[in-house]
């Protein structure tokens, strides 16, 4: 009887030890699970960007160009000529006196407080779309890092003024596509149907092709009214641009003014007109 007591005795014992490691190891376990998951969530809020903070509605400067390049003998629109050495001089003083480029999407979210801009932020806007865009703007812009905006008028496009691989490239390289409408007809003096299909029309083509969103409209000669302005709306751009002198607001998203850039106007004559729009 005693020796049966005494094995009794030892099986509860290490029936008592093998729970207490158990109750223990499961201690560890869930001890160790704990700070990992607090571990990996302060990790994830640590990773996410800080939001940004303060007023978001200084306005910001948007440069106008067409053609870059000699114009021919006998153009009608020599004034759209802005030579090679004038914009090569422009964008030199722009890096040296701090301005840095950048696309009205990222404008957009600056003025809807989800991004922050550079200190001098500037938009290089580039209407109806000349094969210089790709030739010599992009290689230009490429080497500072610099985004174009493309305001593209669908007609140039067809007639391989630009090429679809070449907008592909500059799409690339950073810079952003808006619709210029298709024919670039004076949108206040066309009827309804054909208002729609030049606003709503051109950006369908446009995002269809490459992929892209085309949140910004630019007014064909710098043409409108309410009712342009509505239709601009309805087919949900985000703004437009005008060709009215001085810099973009937030309060006018769809009449945003442009600092044109003229034939014969060099660094001087640029540091002028950005002077003269604040």
């Amino acid at each position: 009887m005693r020796g049966r007591a005494v094995i009794a005795a030892i099986v509860v014992l290490v029936l008592g030890l093998a729970v207490g490691v158990y109750l223990g190891t499961r201690r560890s376990q869930s001890a160790t699970r704990r700070p990992t998951a607090v571990s990996r969530t302060a990790s994830s809020r640590r990773k996410r960007p800080p939001r940004p903070i303060g007023p978001h509605n200084r306005p910001v400067p948007i440069l106008m160009y067409h053609v870059i390049g000699r114009a021919p003998a006998n153009s009608p629109y020599a004034d759209l000529y802005v030579r090679r050495r004038d914009f090569r001089a422009q964008l030199g003083w722009l890096v040296s006196h701090g301005y840095h480029a950048v696309t009205l999407h990222s404008v957009y979210r600056y003025w809807r407080g989800r991004e922050r801009l550079p200190s001098r932020p500037i938009v290089l806007s580039f209407d109806d779309g000349y094969r210089p865009d790709y030739t010599v703007v992009a290689p230009l812009l490429e080497r500072r890092h610099w985004p174009g905006v493309l305001n593209l008028e669908y007609a140039h496009l067809i007639h391989q003024d630009l090429t679809g691989s070449m907008i592909r490239r500059m799409l690339a390289d950073g810079w952003e596509l808006d619709s210029h409408t298709l024919t670039h007809p004076d949108l206040t003096t066309v009827d309804s149907t054909r208002l729609r299909r030049e606003v709503v029309r051109s950006r369908r083509l446009m995002q269809h092709r490459f992929g892209v969103r085309v949140d910004f409209f630019c007014y064909p000669g710098g043409a409108f009214d309410t009712r342009v302005v509505r239709a601009v709306r309805a087919a949900g751009y985000r703004g437009a641009m005008t060709t009215r002198m001085g810099l973009a607001g937030p309060a006018q998203r769809f009449t945003m003014a442009r600092i044109r850039i003229t034939s014969g106007d060099g660094a001087r004559e640029l540091a002028k007109k950005l002077a003269e729009a604040r």
